[in-house]
């Protein structure tokens, strides 16, 4: 992965070495004089949105310019400190002095490590490299989601999938672990632009996974007065004929009657409806290391179909 070892927040929790050097006093000011980087749990914010972390016999402290990347400049909101409570959080440790009190402490900052990070990442990515994402928060227009040490990057709605959706809340879960692939960089800015529907691969992969004369589970995904849209992969959708009382999101049951490369198109029949399908299933990707050079989502023998050509 391009990323090395700047991965999001989480991925150091119960990893021998960081529970190791966060056990004791040793491993605290070995890492301390390394600069290692560490994760802990936050466990409370303090009336001055100080981050406190809860290690054995003692309390790691992240006062608030120190608790992300932006927040002195005033660039970003303290709900990105509220919102750590109760997740893993990355830290290097910077004052240790505070051991030698009758309540021992640490000083710590997370904004050092977000900072190195972004630096990083901006530095070494190129656009088609793909990346390891844990999803934040979710919105209508995007998907929020970690991609080193806390540095989060959006992915577009548009750019999820090819099978458009009304929610992000309609493919992903809050946690959740993804790939991302890079758009694009702004260095300048401090922005990493970020797409994922490419993974998902294209019409003819997609199709290849079905074939006419079965029946197979699908979403509704739009109803016209000329046949209702079924999703059948989030990259991959067909036309059934119109049939009454379905709305957009319905779970059904759909014949497949024929599969055209030649036209792009898969027809269907509604057979039933279903009970609702799982929402948060692993996306199934279809290219998950290295680095994308172009996307052509349509087959070669048809002229029309999204493209993707990563700078």
């Amino acid at each position: 992965m391009p990323q090395g070892n700047i991965l999001p927040e989480g991925f150091l929790s119960g990893t021998a070495e960081n529970e190791r050097l966060l056990s004791c006093r040793e491993g605290l000011t070995l890492a301390r004089d390394r600069g290692t980087v560490l994760e802990a749990m936050a466990e409370r914010c303090g009336a001055g949105h100080e981050l406190i972390l809860r290690l054995p016999g003692v309390r790691a402290i992240i006062p608030r310019p120190e608790a992300a990347l932006g927040i002195a400049e005033g660039q970003v909101r303290d709900i990105a400190i509220l919102s750590r409570v109760g997740k893993p959080v990355a830290f290097r440790i910077t004052d240790i002095s505070g051991l030698d009190a009758a309540d021992p402490y640490i000083l710590c900052s997370r904004r050092l490590v977000q900072q190195e990070a972004m630096q990083a990442l901006c530095r070494e990515l190129l656009p088609g490299d793909i990346l390891r994402a844990r999803v934040t928060h979710l919105e209508s227009f995007g998907c929020f989601a970690d991609i080193g040490r806390g540095i989060v990057s959006m992915i577009g709605a548009d750019r999820i999938s090819v099978s458009r959706i009304r929610h992000t809340a309609e493919r992903f879960r809050t946690g959740q672990d993804i790939l991302a692939c890079v758009l694009s960089t702004d260095p300048a800015a401090g922005r990493i632009y970020l797409t994922h529907k490419e993974l998902l691969g294209t019409w003819e992969e997609n199709a290849a996974c079905f074939a006419p004369g079965e029946t197979v589970r699908g979403i509704v995904r739009g109803i016209e007065s000329y046949g209702v849209f079924v999703e059948l992969s989030p990259n991959l959708s067909g036309l059934a004929e119109p049939c009454p009382g379905l709305s957009e999101g319905d779970s059904v049951s759909v014949y497949i009657k024929s599969i055209c490369p030649e036209r792009m198109k898969i027809k269907l029949a509604v057979i039933d409806r279903t009970p609702a399908a799982p929402i948060y299933a692993p996306p199934r990707y279809f290219v998950s290391e290295g680095r994308l050079r172009a996307f052509r989502y349509a087959p070669a023998c048809c002229p029309r179909g999204d493209e993707t050509v990563f700078a």
